[in-house]
């Protein structure tokens, strides 16, 4: 699943910023998102997105 979506160095530098010990289960949430959003890259917006709509 995760080798489909690519992202881009800004939004890989916000995901860093999650506590390591929740970070695989937001990227897998994220991922999701932009998946059924279409999406092919995570961008610093799509992350803001993702991050809006799970409250976070």
């Amino acid at each position: 699943m995760s080798n489909s979506i690519a992202w881009t160095p800004d939004a890989e530098a916000r995901l860093k910023e999650i506590p390591f010990f929740v970070r695989p289960a937001a990227r897998k949430k994220i991922e999701k998102f932009a998946q059924e959003s279409g999406i092919t890259q995570i961008t610093v917006e799509v992350y803001e997105q993702a991050k809006q709509k799970f409250g976070n």
